[in-house]
């Protein structure tokens, strides 16, 4: 008997918090996804022709996004409202007479987060990588009708983009990117009409953006039935600037967890910074860790008695504990990713100092 009845309180806790859990992280979600698509119909509305369906597709492909930003307080309010929940029904008394100590008592629901951080890195992180790629697809082809599109791969930078003026097309390839004046280096250009038929090729050692204008000091054009032409100081206008350029490779969110070692090889074999990508996975593997320091958090300011007299000291407790962690993660990651600190103590440092204090925080409250 005394070892069914750990395990019946173990899958009692599991469901009790596993529910909380859901049930906030569908709230929150809820009220994202209404305030998104409100926003995204705001935008829609200066353009024709885009239904409704299509906004609220949208919104969803934001979600999973949204919804990791939310996991951390989620984790920590859902565990917050559970120990509520035993203490003003007795029930943690009860459980603390049966002789079961304070980490006995929060094991399972330890499992149960721990479970939901791998649960991220290894598929929600993955899926929601696949769903933003795809709002931002729609939303630059709906909502921002831009021409240009850029893309990293092992071959180098891939960059297409639209003259406004002759509505002719580039296709720019660039083997390499010498930093931080974002030089492109062996450049092969491909020219397509506003028919999309090809016209011409341009090749270049080096292309600098001035200006609105790649400016190649000297490049080599191709054109089919006449001989090649050696150009100087050729100018090809493009709306892009180098804050464009710059964030189109600063979204790690759209990369997978799966894809993001092999993504940072290739932004450092190309020559681009990779410290956010660096940064962002770190941070992921952390998740884990910080979610079992919410549950240690939570429980040190939820089990105590006294504290339970006043619900609304508790509601502030735990949206201060959440936001200063927020913010402080956010704060150490772009510290990592501008190099004014190492990567793994900007994405660990959080997660490490908040389960030591939830550690500490309980050794001292509890005597178990």
């Amino acid at each position: 008997m005394k070892n069914i009845f750990p395990q019946t309180l173990s899958l009692y806790l599991i469901k009790e918090y596993t529910l909380n859990f859901i049930l906030l992280l569908f709230g929150l979600l809820s009220i994202i996804y209404l305030f998104d698509t409100v926003e995204l119909l705001r935008r829609a509305s200066k353009f024709e022709n885009i239904p409704v369906s299509l906004v609220l597709q949208m919104g969803l492909y934001k979600l999973p996004e949204i919804g990791q930003l939310l996991f951390p307080f989620a984790v920590l309010f859902s565990a917050m409202f559970t120990f509520w929940k035993l203490t003003r029904q007795h029930e943690l008394v009860i459980i603390r007479s049966a002789g079961l100590s304070i980490w006995q008592f929060l094991a399972p629901i330890i499992s149960v987060v721990l479970l939901i951080g791998v649960l991220q890195i290894t598929l929600i992180n993955p899926l929601g990588a696949l769903f933003i790629a795809k709002y931002e697809k729609l939303e630059n082809q709906h909502l921002e009708r831009g021409g240009n599109a850029i893309m990293l791969s092992g071959q180098g930078l891939w960059l297409r983009q639209e003259n406004p003026a002759t509505k002719e097309t580039a296709i720019i390839h660039a083997k390499r990117i010498q930093m931080p004046q974002w030089e492109l280096q062996n450049i092969i250009i491909f020219i397509y009409s506003k028919d999309n038929k090809f016209t011409y090729r341009v090749d270049s050692p080096s292309a600098k953006l001035l200006d609105k204008n790649w400016v190649f000091a000297t490049a080599t054009a191709n054109q089919s039935g006449q001989p090649p032409a050696i150009l100087s100081n050729l100018k090809l206008p493009t709306n892009l600037t180098i804050k464009d350029l710059e964030e189109s490779f600063a979204s790690p969110e759209t990369i997978s967890f799966w894809k993001l070692p092999s993504y940072i090889k290739i932004m450092e074999e190309t020559g681009l910074n990779s410290n956010s990508l660096k940064v962002h996975f770190q941070n992921l593997l952390s998740q884990p860790l910080l979610f079992v320091a919410m549950i240690l958090l939570a429980a040190s300011v939820s089990l105590s008695p006294s504290r339970m007299q006043n619900t609304a000291v508790l509601i502030l407790l735990g949206i201060a504990i959440g936001f200063i962690i927020f913010f402080a993660s956010s704060f150490l990651q772009a510290l990592g990713a501008s190099q004014q600190v190492p990567i793994i103590i900007s994405a660990w440092f959080p997660a490490i100092i908040s389960f030591l204090f939830g550690v500490g925080a309980l050794m001292t409250l509890e005597d178990g």
